[in-house]
């Protein structure tokens, strides 16, 4: 059972990162990152390339080990955790992959079951059957559950990666640039499905982004990464209001700011 407050007590976020710290060789990577993800919140971090979102990421799922600080899933401290301890913390998890990532040797049907027969040992009959539901779910008739990965376009990759994300019911869903590569009116369409299958999941969601539009349309609330720190979270609502010149640069995509962009000189 995952730890609950007392009564009158702030509720326990659902994923806490306080003073972490990540750095490879001499360069920081992350640098005193703190970061609550309330239960049931979606909370979206922006930031440019090479700001630390990605190894936020694998951080929390124990890809990498920070150097310093400390992790929490539901309380409970999950940096360096081993064996059935971090498969028990794994099995709350969902991700939508930046590229979908689907295994080419797979069927599609057998991509969204990977984790339910994989992780679960789910029959495989019964896995198909969750698996056409989970693309019903995301607007894929059971035909393109025979297709695969190669024979589809990159929106439909996208929605398979989502239907794979949802499979297992998990409890919090990580979203890595899930807009990325696709074109506006598809990429809205991938928002308004990671709406819904977190709101009727009911999960928590972390998702980081470039992609303003996909932010505003996925987020509560947003956070900005900018050299390995969190300078600014709010709700989604308040980031044209934030009198953070970092964050007015960034989501108005302007080249002149506080934001100097590395390029190299003639």
């Amino acid at each position: 059972m995952s730890p609950q407050s007392s009564p009158g007590a702030p509720a326990t976020p659902k994923i806490s990162l306080k003073s972490v710290h990540k750095a490879f060789g001499h360069k920081p990577v992350l640098a005193d990152l703190d970061l609550d993800i309330g239960r049931g919140e979606s909370v979206v971090v922006i930031g440019g390339s090479g700001s630390g979102k990605s190894v936020m990421l694998k951080c929390i799922l124990g890809l990498l080990q920070p150097d310093q600080g400390n992790i929490a899933v539901d309380g409970a401290e999950v940096v360096g955790i081993r064996g059935a301890e971090r498969d028990r913390v794994l099995k709350k998890f969902g991700m939508l992959f930046q590229g979908a990532a689907l295994f080419d040797s797979l069927s599609v049907w057998e991509n969204v079951a990977f984790g339910l027969i994989q992780g679960e040992g789910m029959a495989r009959e019964q896995a198909k059957r969750v698996a056409l539901e989970k693309l019903a779910q995301v607007g894929l008739g059971p035909e393109v559950g025979e297709l695969d990965p190669a024979e589809l376009s990159g929106g439909m990759k996208k929605r398979v990666g989502l239907a794979r994300a949802i499979a297992t019911e998990p409890e919090i869903i990580f979203f890595d640039e899930p807009t990325t590569g696709l074109d506006p009116i598809m990429g809205d369409v991938i928002n308004d499905l990671i709406v819904k299958c977190v709101r009727e999941l009911g999960a928590t969601a972390l998702s980081i982004t470039h992609d303003m539009a996909s932010a505003r349309k996925i987020a509560d609330r947003i956070a900005m990464l900018y050299q390995g720190r969190i300078i600014w979270a709010g709700p989604v609502a308040e980031i044209d209001e934030s009198a953070n010149a970092h964050v007015d640069q960034f989501i108005n995509g302007r080249a002149d700011g506080p934001i100097a962009m590395e390029t190299l000189k003639p």
